[in-house]
């Protein structure tokens, strides 16, 4: 690929990562629906802790699991990425753009990808969203909570030496996917499995994404070094 544009490199990048982990995510979906699941213990289990979650379901706790859930779901993640975005392209730092600017999209596409292929129904218990009964693996809201949150911490980890920052950031960016993930299996609607899927799909969207842009800046330092080496030894007229 020497001499590619670098838009083009993050191109190709970002679609070999995307199927090769889509491919990755659909058999492991697989694994765990029809194979893993059969084993009588571990469904138990699986079903089991969200019996006990539901067991313990008070309006407080509902109320949270509500604003947790909402703070994982689409517009809330769609606005806070956009926002980064804008400021990013206004202070013309691209990389930083294009990396937040696809964070959403891949882990959307991964995600239905998954859900499409590998069905599940949700935990026979009182759900409190009014959602089709299958589409329970992977838990999106899980997914989309690793990557945008995750990455936007990893990104502000990245600028700072400074463990006052650091520190902070990556509690945001373990805790927030955990409360995301509890709320969902509180509100019935995934089971511990669908969540884990759903981690998968969100540290893989962060993996192909950073692959891609760390791809495309090394096109463009390889086309700025072509053009000093031109440059160099361009006869002097």
């Amino acid at each position: 690929m020497a001499g590619w544009p670098p838009a083009a490199v993050f191109a190709l990048a970002l679609s070999a990562g995307f199927v090769a982990f889509s491919v990755v995510s659909v058999l492991i979906g697989t694994l765990v629906t029809r194979v893993v699941l059969d084993v009588g213990w571990v469904r138990q289990t699986d079903d089991g802790i969200i019996d006990a979650l539901v067991a313990e379901r008070a309006p407080a706790l509902t109320d949270a699991s509500a604003v947790v859930s909402g703070l994982g779901g689409g517009p809330v993640l769609a606005s806070l990425a956009g926002l980064i975005v804008v400021v990013a392209a206004v202070r013309r730092n691209w990389t930083i753009a294009v990396f937040v600017a696809f964070l959403l999209p891949i882990e959307t596409a991964a995600y239905r990808l998954t859900l499409n292929l590998v069905p599940r129904s949700r935990p026979g218990v009182a759900r409190l969203e009014d959602l089709p009964l299958g589409g329970s693996y992977p838990s999106g809201h899980t997914a989309a909570s690793i990557a945008v949150y995750a990455g936007l911490m990893l990104l502000l980890a990245s600028a700072t030496p400074h463990r006052r920052v650091v520190v902070p950031a990556v509690a945001v960016a373990i805790a927030m996917p955990i409360l995301v993930a509890v709320s969902r299996m509180y509100r019935g609607m995934h089971h511990p499995f669908d969540v884990a899927g759903g981690a998968l799909v969100g540290i893989g969207t962060l993996a192909i994404v950073v692959f891609a842009c760390r791809a495309a800046e090394a096109a463009a330092r390889q086309r700025q070094r072509r053009r000093a080496d031109a440059r160099i030894v361009r006869p002097t007229p």
